[in-house]
């Protein structure tokens, strides 16, 4: 077997967990996937997976070796694709990351749309809000909200969310409803807290050109965003959160109330980074200017649920 094979062998392995289901993924005999593990790990002179009757496991080694040997993959992918004119069409794994509210009421939804376009294509989607290191982990781009600053990073702005504060109405109905950021003094907020620093964002006003900063009181800090929503249609607090189809779709319900509407609140941008130093390759590009596309339509329908909240509780 050739040192390629050898190596993709052991990459679906490492992934699998098992050289049962890697043999079965990969149309060939188990004795023949163990042996070309045993055969790499001879020739490295190092021991790449602890096995055991259950598990198949990474060592230390072997987690070194995984990353490195997906890159190799990927590069591969990466010229192959080029030479193919891959322009025209798409092919290979793409791997992505993005929140995790975003992937669920977002881009899943419109996913079907974007495979049938791309066929050839193997998307791997990540979701959460914790920091991804792309190199590393070998991501080749992420979707992130906030403002973002990372010279490791080419970025591309997609559009930006407006946002909104808002509550429940029976919190409301029990605490009164604020007519001033003045009178959030008398309030608790549900807390987002950074997945990088843990810190507690606070809530901004802006007005005649004045931004101001609040942090209420909180009970609850959470760091996932449905979750956060959920707290807030419980009635646990007040929440600024961006105009999103998961808050428009609770606003309509009638589950959460605008409240300050006069007060506006700075829009979130939405931005899409991959690595400086690798080539921007098809299915990157591919994904990207669908995600515009995307993005285009839901700030488009955010920044309309946006304007048809104000003066909602004036």
């Amino acid at each position: 077997m050739d040192r390629l094979r050898t190596i993709e062998v052991f990459v679906r392995v490492a992934e699998l967990g098992s050289f049962t289901r890697a043999a079965r993924a990969l149309g060939m005999p188990r004795a023949s996937v163990t042996a070309a593990v045993q055969g790499l790990e001879g020739r490295l002179q190092a021991r790449l997976l602890h096995r055991t009757t259950r598990t198949t496991v990474l060592t230390a080694d072997g987690a070194v070796y995984l990353e490195e040997a997906r890159r190799i993959l990927r590069e591969l992918d990466d010229l192959e694709a080029g030479l193919h004119g891959a322009v025209r069409s798409p092919r290979g794994r793409l791997r992505v990351d993005v929140p995790a509210a975003a992937g669920r009421h977002v881009l899943v939804p419109a996913l079907p749309e974007f495979l049938a376009r791309y066929p050839e294509l193997e998307v791997e989607l990540g979701s959460g809000d914790r920091p991804v290191d792309l190199i590393a982990e070998g991501v080749d781009c992420v979707i992130r909200g906030g403002d973002l600053h990372d010279e490791a990073l080419i970025s591309r702005r997609l559009g930006a969310l407006p946002t909104i504060t808002c509550a429940a109405p029976a919190y409301l109905e029990a605490r009164g409803i604020p007519r001033s950021p003045d009178d959030l003094a008398d309030h608790v907020h549900v807390g987002f807290a950074s997945p990088r620093t843990r810190r507690i964002f606070a809530l901004e006003f802006e007005r005649d050109g004045e931004l101001r900063t609040v942090l209420p009181r909180h009970h609850l800090a959470v760091n996932d965003a449905d979750v956060w929503i959920a707290a807030a249609v419980t009635g646990l607090g007040i929440v600024q959160a961006p105009c999103g189809k998961n808050v428009r779709r609770h606003l309509e319900r009638g589950e959460l109330v605008r409240v300050l509407a006069e007060w506006p609140t700075p829009a979130l941008p939405i931005t899409v980074l991959w690595p400086r130093d690798r080539q921007v390759v098809a299915r990157v590009r591919a994904f990207v200017d669908w995600a515009v596309e995307v993005y285009a339509v839901e700030c488009r329908e955010a920044a309309e649920a946006e304007v048809a909240t104000r003066g909602v509780t004036s």
